[in-house]
């Protein structure tokens, strides 16, 4: 019979007719895992339709909240004297503002109270550095300044200690020696009834290709083979006489709409699953946002859980071994697994709703604290040649923050950090989402205010910038590439934003590919030569080509800098005062000419959930961007 004949299916999945009768299989030892994934900080709850999902039939469910998920946890817990919580990765790098603002420290504080036991790193978990998840989430050092970037007083009045939990990979590893980042694996024990202890080994795995993400981008990590590294370390387990062992993987699927079931799945995770050692009993995933919850056969045949738990706490995953108590091996025909929503139907957790309420409070104070002052305003309005005061602002924020010293926290560079010598950042990209969300609006009341929350919301998304070698003509040709000609013949301008150094013009009246001239394009005041290395800065995203650039992505010896949202709100208090520079960075000529045409600018679309509330930015920077979608038809881009 083929694998996808195989697949066992139901509400809950059982990997056998055997497993209806596993609660009352009293000679085994009841191992309960439970789990959540791709929480990303969202404490209140999902955003929009994230808030509703479907399954067990069809009906429908509202949820998503760290304070309901605690009364659900302690109802799914009683009665289970071994169970584990964990989450295979995405837990932080908030994408909701109460906990991003605070470097993610009210995620970290959630996750403590709900009692998780250790956790995967996933690729988010490295949108800032490899030492801010180990020295900071997990040990509490305080980076650069306490209570101002980190090191928060929590809602108990303490300050931030750091996770209860330890963070694992197996095969997220350095570049320079090829030693893990984070431990590979970790070994828990049960006790039988007779005080034996009973060993379950938890193998950990990072979705490939974290490190050349845009949010996790660290040119010091290299991801290993997913199946290779399981494989390898499900061995080593069976040789330390490790008799169950649960796979917990960031990398997902796609597998109906259903999340207490599984359709016609597809994605990496279940190619995977189809593969990995059968010495492993149980496959949890994360990183796709999905729901299932189904059986798949490993490679002898055996059925084994198969299950993604959403994202933004929608659903809880339940898993139910059963460990032969003599050998310690998992009685594969009894297991069962269930997806729980997390509904918020029921009486919060008052312990969880005082960090909610809590950290609300202190984002809401934080939103409206003066961080500098601006003279004018800063508008994404745009001039014939495609400049503006935005745009130019967020050109000069990438220089400087491309020209930054080192910083001994940011660790996951391999290359020297030769400060930048020009920046750019797409304005109104060709594909993807636009770096630039908002404006800085003059507030002659505050005497022109800027504050906290005015900047962060203003760029970013939640990707660092990079500082990387490009050859000048890499940087012709990408100035060239803001043109493009739609199939109906319409031309199309993408304008890139330039550092206050550049000078360029281009021709109204030349084709698509030949607009600019070499020589009519300045830095520091000298012609651009097409034959010299530029130090250029510029958004990871852009760097990449999710944007659409792709000339700008033939680079050398990048070097990570800070996040977006973290570096715009630095400039702005090291800067003290904005004042808008005049226009004239870039100029159109021949644009009176009876043929002139400069192109229409399209700006990106707001990403629309269906309920009609925008799709969190970080979240739309990724599915929108111009990459390959590995979900395939009818699936998403892993986030």
């Amino acid at each position: 019979m083929g694998a996808a004949a195989s697949y066992a299916l139901g509400v809950p999945a059982r990997a056998t007719a055997a497993g209806r009768d596993a609660a009352t299989a009293a000679e085994y030892v009841d191992v309960q895992l439970l789990n959540i994934t791709d929480l990303h900080g969202f404490l209140q709850g999902a955003p929009g339709s994230n808030s509703v999902i479907v399954g067990n039939g069809g009906r429908s469910y509202t949820v998503g909240g760290v304070a309901p998920m605690a009364a659900h946890l302690e109802r799914l817990r009683d009665g289970h004297p071994h169970s584990f919580f964990f989450t295979p990765g995405d837990a932080f790098s908030g994408w909701e503002f109460d906990a991003a603002a605070f470097a993610d420290e009210p995620t970290i504080e959630a996750l403590n109270r709900l009692g998780l036991d250790f956790a995967t790193a996933g690729n988010h978990e490295f949108d800032k550095s490899p030492a801010m998840l180990r020295r900071h989430m997990e040990q509490g050092v305080p980076f650069p300044v306490e209570g101002r970037d980190t090191s928060f007083p929590d809602s108990s009045g303490l300050r931030f200690h750091g996770a209860d939990f330890r963070y694992y990979s197996a095969n997220l590893t350095w570049a320079r020696d090829g030693l893990t980042v984070l431990p590979a694996y970790h070994v828990e024990h049960v006790r039988t009834a007779d005080g034996r202890e009973l060993p379950i080994g938890f193998i950990h795995l990072t979705a490939l290709g974290s490190e050349r993400f845009a949010g996790s981008y660290q040119p010091g990590l290299v991801t290993l083979d997913e199946v290779a590294t399981a494989d390898r370390y499900a061995a080593l387990l069976k040789s330390q006489g490790v008799g169950a062992i649960v796979l917990s993987l960031h990398d997902g699927a796609v597998a109906g709409a259903d999340f207490n079931s599984g359709s016609d799945p597809s994605g990496p995770a279940l190619d995977l699953a189809l593969r990995v050692s059968p010495d492993i009993d149980a496959i949890v995933t994360g990183h796709w946002h999905t729901r299932f919850n189904m059986m798949v056969p490993d490679p002898d045949g055996v059925p084994r859980p198969f299950v993604e738990a959403g994202c933004y706490g929608q659903v809880i995953n339940e898993i139910n071994l059963r460990l032969d108590p003599v050998t310690g091996r998992v009685v594969r025909e009894l297991t069962v697994s269930t997806n729980h929503p997390n509904t918020r139907d029921v009486a919060p957790h008052p312990g969880l709703q005082e960090v909610v309420t809590y950290w609300a409070g202190q984002a809401a104070e934080r939103d409206r604290t003066r961080i500098g002052r601006q003279t004018g305003s800063f508008l994404r309005a745009r001039n014939t040649a495609g400049e503006s005061t935005m745009g130019n602002l967020a050109a000069d924020w990438a220089l400087w923050a491309g020209s930054r010293p080192s910083d001994p926290e940011n660790d996951g560079n391999i290359h020297p950090n030769v400060p930048a010598e020009l920046a750019v950042v797409a304005a109104a990209p060709r594909v993807g989402q636009a770096v630039i969300a908002g404006d800085l609006v003059l507030d002659p009341a505050s005497g022109g205010a800027v504050t906290f929350g005015g900047a962060w919301r203003a760029l970013g998304f939640g990707d660092p910038v990079v500082s990387a070698w490009v050859s000048g003509q890499r940087i012709h040709d990408a100035l060239e590439e803001q043109w493009t000609t739609t199939e109906s013949g319409e031309l199309r301008f993408a304008p890139l934003a330039v550092s206050r150094n550049v000078r360029y013009s281009f021709d109204a009246q030349g084709p698509v590919g030949d607009r600019v001239h070499p020589e009519e394009v300045f830095i520091d005041g000298n012609p651009l030569d097409p034959g010299r290395g530029y130090r250029l800065a510029a958004p990871s995203y852009t760097l990449l080509a999710y944007d659409g650039y792709p000339s700008l992505s033939e680079f050398g010896e990048p070097y990570r800098h800070q996040r977006d949202f973290e570096s715009f709100v630095a400039y702005v208090r090291e800067t003290a005062v904005l004042s808008p520079p005049p226009r004239g960075r870039v100029t159109a000529a021949n644009t009176g000419a009876a043929a002139a045409d400069v192109g229409t600018v399209v700006d990106p679309p707001v990403l629309l959930l269906p309920d009609g509330t925008p799709v969190p930015r970080p979240e739309a920077a990724i599915i929108s961007a111009d990459r390959p979608q590995s979900a395939g038809d009818g699936g998403r881009a892993p986030c």
